[in-house]
């Protein structure tokens, strides 16, 4: 449907040449909000919290770098036939979350064995914090006025859209047009998931399997929410890259779950329990 509405100023404050972005901000904060969760549980359960925080510091830019490589491989076209040095111009947008996480999975897996320590754990603690912080950095995109849906009809409209807030609905009018605030969509989904994630906490879950569960809830979510956006990423024709992922990684996280318990991997719980042994 048709709008008219002035958009946010994407700049949180300038200083001479220098200006901060409401992006950039807003991913800091749901990385402070993160560590802040994951060290607290690290130290309920006698983990030092050197170990989360010496991580994030090394995680956060392996992420960032390794989710613009992901995204130039699957935009190669656009910037092999343009200057090359336009592949590195992450401030002009395009880094896609899957790349991310597979460079802090990468980067967890080659800590802990350094440090000698169990990665599973590790991914537990943080399973919480990783999916806080991405439904915090959505609010990023929404400010950038990005990764939204397609056009929202008037029966839409009428049926939720007008509900939301204005600052919403007045942001996702770009060029006359309204359209989906799939950041928000994808932003509450994952702050269910994140009370869910807390509260299985308290359940004898295998080590690893908080993990797990993370990675199954946040695919299945973008899985769904992918479908609705305008910006995404294609592997070939009208397949979309970040669906194809999200099915691959939750039969992946399915099977890792039956074959460590089938092989007895998992043999602690997520407190630290060693699981008893039947027979």
């Amino acid at each position: 449907m048709s709008c008219s509405a002035p958009a946010l100023d994407p700049v949180f404050f300038e200083l001479g040449p220098l200006s901060i972005y409401w992006y950039g901000v807003i991913i800091a904060t749901g990385a402070f909000l993160g560590l802040l969760l994951a060290t607290r549980e690290a130290d309920r359960l006698g983990l030092k919290k050197d170990y989360i925080v010496d991580l994030v510091v090394i995680a956060i830019p392996a992420a960032i770098i390794s989710a613009r490589i992901y995204y130039v491989i699957f935009e190669w076209e656009r910037y092999a036939g343009g200057v090359w040095w336009d592949a590195f111009a992450i401030w002009e947008g395009g880094i896609a979350i899957h790349g991310a996480l597979i460079g802090s999975v990468i980067t967890a897996v080659i800590y802990t064995r350094y440090k000698k320590l169990s990665f599973f754990q590790i991914a537990d603690i943080m399973a919480p914090s990783l999916l806080l912080g991405q439904a915090i950095g959505r609010w990023g995109n929404f400010m950038n006025q990005e990764a939204h849906g397609g056009p929202v009809s008037e029966q839409a409209y009428q049926n939720f859209m007008q509900y939301l807030p204005n600052f919403i609905t007045n942001q996702m009018c770009i060029d006359g047009v309204m359209y989906h605030p799939t950041f928000l969509y994808e932003s509450i989904w994952n702050i269910i998931g994140v009370i869910l994630l807390i509260v299985l906490r308290k359940y004898p879950l295998r080590r690893g399997e908080l993990f797990l569960s993370y990675v199954i809830w946040y695919s299945f979510g973008r899985y769904f929410i992918e479908g609705m956006r305008t910006d995404s990423l294609y592997i070939v024709g009208n397949l979309r890259t970040a669906q194809v992922i999200s099915i691959v990684l939750i039969v992946l996280s399915l099977a890792l779950i039956w074959y460590r318990r089938k092989k007895g991997l998992s043999d602690k719980t997520y407190q630290g329990k060693k699981v008893k042994k039947k027979g």
